[in-house]
């Protein structure tokens, strides 16, 4: 056994994503590119850093190329330690047995010996495909002055949104009394978000029975917490009202990045307090030319400017030639936007050309997305809510 921890975090980022379409046709969501240099998961990631928590098991399935590539060693979020770091953990087989993982619960179960190497007295988990910054600390501190069983992060969402989430319904004293997947008619409008302290003794019992039990979807929010609930487990609410966005659609991922460009934005990432880490790509300085023009917008570095860049996010290594236009959108990573081309309100794809005269997107209307390395055609057009590539 390892050096006993306090605490150890399982970060949940094995879903396909398959509401962002076609940005995940072949890529992990937690390893989308977002807001220019970094990418989702870096966002929990530097949560646990700042927070000091050294051990982060990142459960992974669907496409793990790229992530585990992005991930490497963990030097960039100071978890290449000895004791401790941050690990990739796929689903393994033993001896004739091995499977997928089932659902959230059977994700931690499959990884128990991992958990149980470092000792810990809490298991915090979370979810790879918010943008948020959270103490971390805090929430475990909280947790353990209320003995609890389970604490779960929540915040209040409009009440018109409260069929999109787990709504957990609390007494005076923040204890949830109930919880509601999704709910027609919510008694609240405090909605999980996906960030759970467990005490691991609790955990561990809970985790055990429900893999024994044949009918279990082996997933937290249906069955894990509502079989606390009834064995009257004390399961307590953690109010957040920090900035907060499930980057789990087209439009949210969009809508999260053009939050960056507002003065001030919502999400500070310029707070030295808490900074967060991504993987240096090692590109020059970005250059605007002559007959460049950005504004109001982030321009990463590698980026070549040389058309007009209006309320946009460019990632690094991103190209705009003489004449092109960008307007209200997301380039990712070494996209090439070709001269007399428009690319509106859309989503650029990683390596994606955008040639001549082009038009992508619309000034109204959903966004238009173009995968990763796909070329259109020279003058092709990509409408409102489309998606081009394979």
């Amino acid at each position: 056994m390892l050096q006993k921890k306090q605490c150890v975090a399982m970060l949940l980022a094995g879903g396909q994503g398959s509401r962002l379409g076609i940005l995940t046709r072949r890529t992990a969501k937690p390893a989308i590119p977002f807001g220019g240099k970094y990418r989702i998961i870096d966002f929990p990631v530097s949560n646990c850093t700042n927070s000091g928590i050294d051990v982060v098991g990142v459960l992974t399935q669907y496409r793990p190329l790229e992530l585990n590539a992005y991930i490497g060693s963990g030097a960039p979020w100071d978890l290449d330690l000895n004791n401790g770091g941050i690990f990739v953990l796929p689903p393994y087989s033993t001896g004739k047995d091995g499977e997928w993982y089932k659902g959230t619960a059977n994700s931690i179960y499959q990884n128990m010996e991992f958990i149980e190497q470092y000792n810990p007295d809490y298991v915090l988990v979370l979810s790879g495909d918010h943008i948020y910054k959270m103490d971390y600390a805090a929430m475990l501190n909280h947790h353990i002055k209320e003995e609890a069983a389970v604490t779960i992060a929540v915040r209040q969402v409009p009440w018109e949104e409260t069929n999109r989430f787990g709504i957990m319904n609390t007494d005076e004293n923040g204890n949830i009394t109930e919880f509601e997947e999704k709910p027609a008619n919510a008694k609240s409008n405090n909605a999980s978000m996906g960030v759970y302290v467990f005490t691991w003794d609790k955990m561990r019992a809970y985790l055990i029975e429900d893999e024994n039990n044949p009918k279990s979807s082996n997933d937290f929010g249906k069955n894990i917490i509502p079989n606390m609930l009834n064995a009257n487990e004390k399961l307590v609410a953690y109010n957040f009202n920090g900035y907060w966005k499930d980057v789990g659609t087209i439009e949210s991922l969009w809508e999260a990045n053009m939050d960056l460009l507002e003065d001030p934005a919502p999400i500070d990432l310029h707070d030295r307090r808490w900074r967060i880490y991504a993987r240096n790509v090692g590109l020059p300085p970005h250059f605007i030319g002559k007959k460049g023009e950005v504004i109001n917008s982030l321009i990463t570095e590698g980026g070549v400017i040389n058309g007009k860049v209006t309320n946009s996010v460019l990632s690094g290594g991103v190209v705009v030639e003489e004449g092109a236009e960008v307007i209200d959108s997301v380039v990712m990573p070494s996209a090439v936007i070709k001269k007399g081309a428009v690319v509106r309100r859309a989503i650029i794809g990683e390596n994606a050309v955008v040639t001549e005269d082009a038009i992508v997107g619309e000034k109204t209307g959903d966004i238009a997305v173009v995968g990763n390395n796909t070329v259109l055609s020279a003058g092709q057009k990509v409408a409102s809510g489309e998606q081009a590539g394979e």
